[in-house]
């Protein structure tokens, strides 16, 4: 890998808990690996130095861009590899058009890229003022821009409160729905002065992250993306492959949480039933009884690894 390519995947993204990530998810070096969210290929970059020749690893994003740098940091692997511009969720229709019935393992790496986030244009970060945009497909219809102008006073304050557990969420939008009663609210600068002042000013800019990771998801529809795809995984995951997902908030660290849980559980019967009759049995086994946090030396070296949280689980069934 030459060192140019290096420095487009880390200007891109620099990935986190890489090692602990290739820990679990590596069961055989000749194995297929899917990296679900593969931004500009760091995590796909790391596991090339690990495994043999024969192995094949696949990339999925729906940032065109992301796809574009990961052909070109990885275009120099040893490995074959496969780089598809498109939303995980529609994993059953890559593997077939692809010619893959089961993989030895699966990578979510949950969180935007650092360039997503410092991209003034694409409307991410409060940080910077530019179009409330918030796509990572910038061919999807939904903006933020729309969410915010379009949506009633109800329906923003329940995104605020349900995707960005923001407790002034209501105030929020009510703020937001008088002010776009004089003009649309087009730019992020707009959209942080209009909800600035009905914040808490001791937790403003937490505050400020949540909303728009609120419209974010919205936009997105990260969530319900996470959904689905979890156990389509599970079923094109072979026995003994593992599945590895990074969140990088409780919503989603939930979701996974409680996935594995219930997979690894089997059993879908009421708690005050003292006998299984639903004949369920595991399908996983979880990993990480504790969840992996990065190392104090990592976020001090990448600041965006704080709330980074590993969960890793291995089909068992």
């Amino acid at each position: 890998m030459t060192s140019t390519a290096n420095r487009k995947s880390n200007l891109f993204h620099k990935p986190v808990l890489v090692e602990q990530s290739a820990r679990f998810l590596i069961t055989r070096l000749d194995g297929v690996y899917v990296d679900m969210t593969c931004g500009g290929g760091g995590h796909l970059e790391h596991f090339t130095r690990l495994l043999a020749r024969a192995a094949l690893l696949v990339g999925i994003d729906r940032d065109p861009e992301a796809v574009y740098v990961a052909r070109e940091t990885l275009g120099q692997a040893p490995q074959k590899i496969e780089i598809v511009n498109s939303s995980f969720d529609r994993i059953d229709e890559i593997m077939r058009g692809l010619g893959i019935a089961t993989a030895d393992g699966f990578l979510f790496d949950l969180g935007l890229s650092s360039r997503q986030i410092d991209s003034p244009e694409r409307g991410f970060s409060f940080m910077h003022d530019g179009p409330l945009d918030m796509r990572m497909d910038r061919k999807s219809d939904l903006t933020a821009e729309k969410v915010v102008n379009d949506y009633s006073e109800k329906e923003l304050a329940a995104i605020f409160t349900e995707y960005g557990e923001e407790r002034r969420a209501r105030q929020a939008a009510r703020a937001v729905c008088v002010r776009r009663k004089d003009a649309r609210i087009t730019t992020t600068g707009m959209l942080t002065a209009t909800v600035a002042p009905v914040l808490s000013p001791r937790y403003r800019n937490a505050s400020l992250a949540r909303l728009f990771q609120a419209l974010r998801i919205e936009v997105n529809g990260e969530l319900d993306q996470l959904r689905e795809a979890l156990p389509r995984v599970l079923e094109r995951l072979a026995v003994g492959g593992r599945a590895v997902v990074i969140s990088y908030h409780s919503l989603e660290d939930r979701i996974v949480k409680r996935f594995l849980s219930a997979e690894a559980r089997g059993c879908t019967c009421p708690k005050d039933i003292p006998v299984c009759v639903c004949g369920g049995k595991p399908t996983v086994r979880v990993l990480t009884k504790r969840v992996v946090k990065p190392s104090p030396d990592e976020v001090k070296e990448n600041v965006r690894a704080r709330s980074a949280r590993l969960r890793a689980a291995e089909k068992i069934a």
